[in-house]
């Protein structure tokens, strides 16, 4: 297995992403219960297929997953799921690609900011308080009302880069 050399939230070639997955789930559930609100089996299950990998996912993949699966979902139903996990800070949506990805610190207020990769289409999430505070500051001195802060950058992540390279090489 070849270790990652670089320091990123992508997975490297050696993360256990079963152990991931698990986690995140323990994690939804802990918080779920702790707020009073519940984590139905369908919202878990879309939870665990948003979890699925570290690409982001549509709705219509969902819904078509789960119709593989033998559930009766409509869109809707899906939407409904969605909107859930989002208000309970669970997954955050990628505008950019009208996608999902689970979040890494759900129930916590943060900034969202994202790396994604073009190339794999995998998504890392980045929480730095420092692009948050300048953010918040900058809409302070000219009077602007956030209503949603989630930042996407684009480009090649260092694993995608390291393949480039060893296949050119």
């Amino acid at each position: 297995m070849k270790s990652n050399k670089h320091p990123t939230n992508f997975p490297s070639a050696d993360h256990d992403h079963r152990r991931c997955v698990a986690s995140a789930l323990d994690k939804a559930e802990s918080y779920c219960a702790a707020q009073g609100v519940r984590l139905t089996k369908l919202r878990h299950r879309v939870l665990e297929l948003i979890w699925a990998s570290h690409r982001p996912v549509g709705a219509y993949d969902l819904l078509q997953q789960l119709t593989l699966e033998g559930h009766k979902a409509a869109p809707p139903t899906i939407y409904r799921s969605l909107d859930f996990l989002l208000n309970n800070g669970l997954i955050h949506r990628i505008n950019s690609l009208n996608a999902y990805v689970g979040c890494e610190h759900p129930g916590l207020d943060h900034a969202a900011q994202f790396f994604i990769c073009g190339a794999c289409g995998q998504a890392a999430e980045l929480d730095d308080a420092r692009i948050e505070s300048a953010i918040i500051g900058h809409a302070k001195r000219i009077g602007f009302t956030i209503e949603r802060k989630t930042i996407e950058v684009s480009g090649t992540c260092a694993n995608c880069q390291d393949q480039q390279r060893d296949r050119q090489g």
